[in-house]
């Protein structure tokens, strides 16, 4: 299988080679001490992680290290997706590069805005934030803010000193979908999402566009149940959290006869694989990451692919940024071309993947990369 996120060194060109000026000529560089009446106040909030420093309270860094923090939406830090690996992007700069991480975990929309306050009082120099729901909290500390260095993944935040980090999954997606089309034995395939939002409704439309192509090379007509892209609506649980809710949905589009879903739901998505594994013969595409290591392991023989949005990479990319003083607030775009994102292995169901498809599926992935096949969205960042 050779289909999977690309190993080229061009994300780091798309990290925002055009600076704003020389920042350290403006503007005196970040605190890194944390003040301990700020960390002992924050205590409850601080979520840690195996790779972390100790939690409880103030930083043990001495002056002139460096050090972030992350604020979760409302999902929780464990979401097998984007939070999860967010966070591993921040883990990743602190074992590689000494940036010192902790991670505030939201849990209701009550704690999002509190804890990007809480982020900003650290101290630290670099605030990331994940999600669209932290958009409004985001660009209110970054103007009341301007010497402190944000991020937002999957949105957009126009400020001078905040960087939205974006993902093209439209491009993977259609990967997706035609793949889907190529092993359905039914000739039905579906998608939900937790919410009709550009972040997840950016998946449906390529998963969508590659059905179609599918269809188009092939003389078939694999049917797509739980999206329509030229209504912009479809199959949605509601939120990201209720894991019953996605295999409630997820049964209704089985019982219709879909035998490959791709879920774009976060954690809800799980419900989907239950529902799938219960049923079989059912099959599932998982979203952000590779669920194949993401999600219990019994859930892997249904496992198809995974459409995957190297966030990791890029938080850990922007974080050193912060630090080195090339921080700028021009957005990184996740693509096919610069391995943003891709496709998983085919893991256990790899023989259910011809060798003719998996060339197509290759094929497919040069053009989109290329400029050749241009796959279209309205949600594109």
């Amino acid at each position: 299988m050779s289909v999977h996120p690309a190993t080229s060194a061009r994300p780091a060109e798309r990290l925002g080679a055009a600076r704003l000026g020389d920042r350290s000529s403006s503007r005196l560089r970040h605190p890194r001490l944390l003040g301990v009446a700020g960390g002992l106040a924050g205590l409850a909030l601080l979520a840690g992680c195996a790779s972390a420093p100790a939690e409880g309270g103030a930083s043990t860094s001495a002056a002139g290290e460096d050090c972030a923090r992350m604020v979760t939406n409302s999902g929780g830090l464990d979401d097998r997706s984007f939070n999860q690996s967010s966070w591993a992007g921040l883990q990743k700069a602190e074992k590689d590069d000494g940036i010192q991480a902790r991670v505030l975990v939201s849990t209701t929309e009550n704690d999002l805005a509190p804890n990007v306050a809480q982020a900003v009082d650290s101290g630290c120099g670099f605030v990331l934030t994940v999600g669209y729901e932290l958009a409004p909290a985001t660009e209110e500390q970054a103007k009341a803010n301007p010497d402190i260095d944000f991020a937002i993944v999957d949105e957009t935040v126009e400020a001078p000193n905040v960087k939205p980090i974006l993902f093209d999954t439209a491009q993977a997606s259609y990967l997706a979908g035609y793949l889907a089309a190529g092993v359905s034995k039914t000739g039905k395939v579906a998608t939900f999402g937790g919410g009709n939002q550009p972040p997840v409704t950016l998946f449906m439309d390529g998963f969508a566009d590659g059905v179609d192509a599918y269809n188009a090379a092939h003389g078939t007509s694999v049917q797509l149940l739980g999206w329509s892209k030229e209504a912009q609506d479809g199959s949605f649980t509601g939120d990201f959290e209720d894991v019953n809710k996605g295999k409630q949905l997820a049964q209704a589009l089985i019982d219709q006869g879909a035998d490959v879903i791709m879920p774009v739901a976060g954690q809800v998505g799980e419900g989907a694989a239950s529902a799938a594994l219960a049923t079989g013969g059912v099959d599932v595409i998982w979203v952000d990451n590779d669920g194949y290591d993401t999600l219990p392991a019994e859930y892997r023989p249904i496992l198809l692919t995974s459409v995957i949005k190297d966030t990791e990479k890029a938080v850990q990319q922007i974080a050193v940024s912060s630090t080195d003083d090339s921080f700028t607030n021009e957005p990184y775009v996740g693509t096919l071309d610069n391995g943003g994102v891709g496709l998983a292995p085919f893991h256990d169901l790899a023989s259910s993947v011809s060798p003719e498809l998996s060339s197509e599926l290759d094929a497919l992935r040069d053009q989109i990369a290329s400029g050749a096949v241009t796959v279209t969205s309205p949600s594109q960042p």
